[in-house]
């Protein structure tokens, strides 16, 4: 089972079928023999995509902006290029605030006035409107699984997939699944045996905290759990409990900017660790200029997600993405994770093109989405709906470490990089 995204509440994807399927029955070549019958006319409109993001919210500017950048750009390369079987690929964002009042506004003029045949790598807070897209059967593709919802609704497919039924209701009657291989990667890898987990006093946060520190104990960790409160976090008391602690890892349920006041005040108290890991949201090309006043913690992070390390550009596919962002300012595994989801969405729409690009067909297309991997950037995503949760799963690791003057360095393929792991329930 695919180990679910961190919490990003508080941070606040080789394609396996082929493109030559259409959606419907394919008929023998020998049925169009001497065929005269006029062909449909081709349409040339442009395919109106959404995207949702929480650009403006609580957390602050840019938090979720990655996925976005990501796959416009994408979208642009690929219309400079031709569109999709001719058809340019209009892109509509929406910044919903933040808010559930504003998610489904933006549901409400994307879906149902703009009519956008899908929504590509959806980013919010508050996804309030999830349950409205799933009954307009409008495939949400390869969106950040922020809160509940890719694990609760048809037709939305998170960029990580899911194993859940999805029929109306989170998980398995209302509980979710995640495993502990980060907690065996540090264990055989780096001998880890001490490891601290520190949150906000915010249900989220604490809630993603309390599947750490079941996962760690599962893993025979020693456990010290630190929790701060959100709007005056005291991050020297933690720090100086660290250190006392004798932490060998830290880990976090808490934004970019609190991972940099930890890290600073870690350094201030001379609390060395083997590895502060933290998650896949604050894996971004700044760590230099984000943790500039903490240069020992800086060197001791580390990052796991279920996508390839942006960095590594000795990947072809790697490569296109870098290519094609290179006049952003930063770089962010968000954002390559974005540009997968909109190659997700490109190779449904690509095989729908002899038949029709509609939602029903780019749904049907999502829904077998069965080991997809958008040419090697993720590792295989399934969308299996599984009538009970596993109890345990094979299940791989993209592990990445920052050191100065190299950035963000790649642990290992991480295709190979993987473990057989209890999987633990929690209460989202």
């Amino acid at each position: 089972m695919r180990r679910r995204s961190p919490v990003a509440e508080i941070l606040a994807a080789v394609l396996l079928l082929s493109l030559s399927a259409a959606c419907g029955s394919r008929l023998p070549e020998s049925d169009f023999d001497h065929d005269d019958r006029t062909p449909a006319p081709r349409d040339t409109a442009p395919l109106r995509v959404g995207i949702i993001t929480s650009a403006t919210s609580p957390v602050g500017g840019s938090a979720f902006t990655g996925p976005r950048d990501g796959a416009r750009a994408f979208f642009d390369r690929l219309n400079a290029r031709g569109g999709i079987d001719g058809r340019r690929v209009e892109v509509r964002t929406c910044d919903d605030g933040g808010s559930g009042v504003g998610n489904n506004e933006c549901v409400h003029r994307l879906v149902e006035e703009d009519q956008v045949v899908a929504l590509v790598a959806t980013t919010a807070l508050d996804y309030a409107g999830a349950s409205r897209v799933s009954r307009a059967r409008v495939p949400d593709i390869g969106g950040q699984p922020i809160g509940t919802a890719y694990d609760t609704f048809p037709h939305l497919y998170g960029i990580y997939g899911s194993l859940a039924p999805r029929h109306g209701t989170p998980g398995w009657d209302g509980k979710l699944y995640g495993g502990t291989e980060v907690y065996r990667y540090f264990k055989r890898e780096h001998g880890a045996r001490t490891a601290a987990v520190v949150s906000y006093n915010q249900s989220a946060s604490a809630a993603y905290a309390r599947l750490v520190e079941r996962g760690l104990r599962a893993e025979g960790y020693k456990v010290v759990t630190e929790q701060v409160d959100f709007a005056l976090p005291n991050f020297r008391a933690v720090a100086a409990d660290l250190k006392e602690q004798g932490a060998d890892l830290v880990f976090d349920a808490i934004d970019g900017h609190g991972n940099a006041r930890l890290c600073q005040a870690m350094d201030e108290a001379g609390a060395d660790v083997t590895a502060k890991v933290t998650n896949v949201q604050n894996w971004t090309s700044t760590v230099a200029e984000d943790y500039k006043d903490a240069p020992r913690c800086r060197n001791a992070l580390w990052a796991t997600g279920a996508s390839r390390n942006f960095e590594d550009t000795g990947n072809a596919a790697v490569q296109e993405f870098r290519e094609a962002t290179k006049d952003l300012k930063t770089h962010s595994q968000w954002q390559l994770e974005g540009w997968a989801a909109a190659r997700w969405f490109t190779d449904a729409a690509t095989s729908c093109a002899n038949t029709g690009i509609t939602r029903a067909c780019v749904d049907a297309f999502m829904n077998r989405s069965q080991g997809y991997t958008a040419g090697g950037l993720l590792l295989p995503v399934r969308f299996d709906r599984l009538p009970e949760p596993p109890k345990s799963s094979r299940t791989c690791l993209s592990v990445a470490r920052w050191q100065d003057g190299e950035g963000w360095v790649g642990q290992g393929d991480m295709n190979r990089t993987c473990f057989t792991v209890p999987q633990l329930a929690y209460a989202p």
